[in-house]
């Protein structure tokens, strides 16, 4: 072995004991390169005029539509989280699942799967879900693990659907297009969703203490509302569904808003205060998430476009709440409240957590491009390659292979830095074995399963942290570990079937982006 090539994996692995003990990633990326760019200097195994190109390639990084796409949308899912539309949501959804053994746990996974394809953040997701849920859990007895599992696991789902900030990278990082990737994503996790709520219901049926039925009294608002309310309610929500139809055809639109008037109407006319609190709490982010979804997938905007539109339909759904609550007010209702929670601290927030994980993934970048030209420069992506593409298997053997790596490395460390550490090492030995454009999405897709997986991992998975950074006294640390578990295991068969059957991503990707 060449003696270049025996600096750069030495240059690997001191990076990955630096960042394993703690420090700075950013750093570790720079100062590692920096150092063995003048080893290689001395040794006469590296020229640092070679280094040349590294303004060109961070200006054509920067430069990427594809990386407008991540503020905008995580700014987007810090609105909705601090307007109080996600409390609305668990509310409504949890009295209406209520009846049902395990419903709330159900409701929880279903507000976190809202939530996950709103924020695309996974610390968002977890904690705005621990903070609203898990206490109100207790409350109800719940077992403790029953509560956490559902939570932490339902929140990293916001690694899988659209428009994941993990997708957004990851399709990056491949070359792929943002559009296929969350085409191909989209069903993968709704099946991941649904086989959480499935266990979540199955176990409570068959051990009805882990999670009891809502007492009727918690899951009811009494009330009719005023014919008048119906109406000012209804128009601007058959209003939003129209623009979203007027997407797909201006008639279709012009038809489908008086049906959807006449259909509001008489559901919250005849059904009262609870029915309007569902369908005001479930209808307008469903038509957020459904419109920024159709927009790309229709081709009607570029993904940075379509979270520019997020940003701003995220602000008029605050409003709306706002007005919708002002109006159940004059009503008699109780559990509404005319307070604005979208203040200028609120505003402030948002685009505070929005500034720092952009400047995150922009250090990344920049840094973790340096590392990688020095480790292609000095061999170690030839080498890696040439290990990879010799593991028996072909790409099945090296899609295993990666995947053990990745949980391996997931426990330990973020998305943002696999992503940047990882991928660019798999890229070469991928298009050295003939990876096709379906193929890198089959391959990102189980990379997002096994990241959900490997976060929620005991005793180190991040989102274990966030939630314990949230969690009531009652709940304790052994009990989020424990509750890991049964959702670690579904994660495990989801990766498996995706794996077995990737027709299933294909089919996904086909479908939604109508390739």
């Amino acid at each position: 072995m060449e003696l270049s090539v025996i600096l750069s994996l030495v240059m690997f692995a001191i990076f990955m004991v630096l960042i394993l003990t703690g420090y700075n990633v950013a750093f570790s990326f720079v100062a590692t390169a920096l150092a063995f760019s003048f080893i290689g200097d001395l040794t006469g195994t590296f020229d640092p005029n070679t280094l040349n190109v590294l303004p060109g390639r961070w200006q054509n990084a920067l430069e990427d539509q594809t990386l407008l796409a991540v503020p905008l949308f995580v700014l987007m899912g810090a609105i909705l989280e601090r307007s109080g539309l996600a409390e609305r949501l668990l509310n409504a959804i949890g009295m209406l699942m209520g009846p049902l053994r395990g419903g709330v746990a159900a409701a929880v996974v279903v507000v976190g799967t809202l939530l996950a394809a709103a924020t695309g953040v996974v610390a968002a997701t977890v904690i705005v879900m621990g903070l609203l849920s898990l206490p109100s859990m207790v409350k109800l007895g719940y077992d403790n693990k029953l509560s956490t599992g559902v939570i932490i696991a339902s929140g990293t789902l916001a690694q899988m659907l659209p428009p994941s900030l993990v997708l957004i990278l990851l399709a990056q990082q491949l070359g792929v297009g943002i559009l296929g990737l969350f085409a191909g994503a989209l069903i993968p996790g709704l099946i991941m969703s649904g086989l959480y709520i499935a266990y979540a219901l199955g176990i409570s049926y068959l051990r009805p203490h882990l999670g009891p039925a809502m007492p009727k009294e918690q899951r009811t608002l009494p009330g009719k509302i005023s014919v008048l309310t119906a109406a000012k309610i209804s128009l601007p929500m058959s209003l939003m569904i129209g623009l979203v139809m007027l997407m797909a055809s201006p008639g279709v639109a012009l038809v489908a808003v008086p049906i959807v008037f006449v259909v509001l109407f008489g559901l919250m006319a005849r059904g009262g205060m609870l029915t309007t609190e569902v369908l005001v709490s479930i209808v307008p982010i469903l038509v957020l998430i459904i419109g920024v979804l159709f927009s790309i997938f229709q081709g009607i905007a570029t993904p940075s476009e379509s979270g520019s539109v997020g940003v701003l339909g995220a602000l008029l759904l605050a409003v709306l709440n706002w007005y919708v609550d002002k109006l159940l007010v004059k009503d008699g209702a109780d559990h509404a409240a005319l307070e604005w929670k979208l203040t200028p601290k609120a505003l402030k927030e948002a685009g505070t957590s929005t500034l720092n994980i952009v400047v995150l993934v922009m250090t990344l970048l920049v840094s973790s491009t340096f590392f990688s030209q020095m480790f292609f420069q000095l061999g170690g992506s030839d080498q890696t390659s040439e290990w990879l593409t010799a593991v028996g298997g072909g790409k099945y053997g090296f899609v295993a292979v990666a995947m053990v790596a990745v949980f391996i490395l997931g426990i330990n460390l973020e998305f943002l830095e696999i992503t940047f550490i990882v991928v660019p090492i798999f890229v070469p030995a991928m298009e050295a074995m003939g990876f096709s454009s379906v193929e890198k999405i089959w391959f990102a897709v189980l990379m997002a399963v096994n990241l959900n997986m490997a976060f929620i991992s005991p005793p180190v998975g991040f989102s274990l942290f966030y939630l314990q950074s949230v969690k009531p006294p009652e709940v304790s640390t052994a009990d989020i570990h424990k509750g890991a578990f049964p959702f670690m295991a579904l994660q495990g068969i989801a990766i498996v079937i995706f794996a077995v059957f990737p027709g299933i991503t294909e089919f996904s990707y086909r479908f939604f982006s109508g390739a």
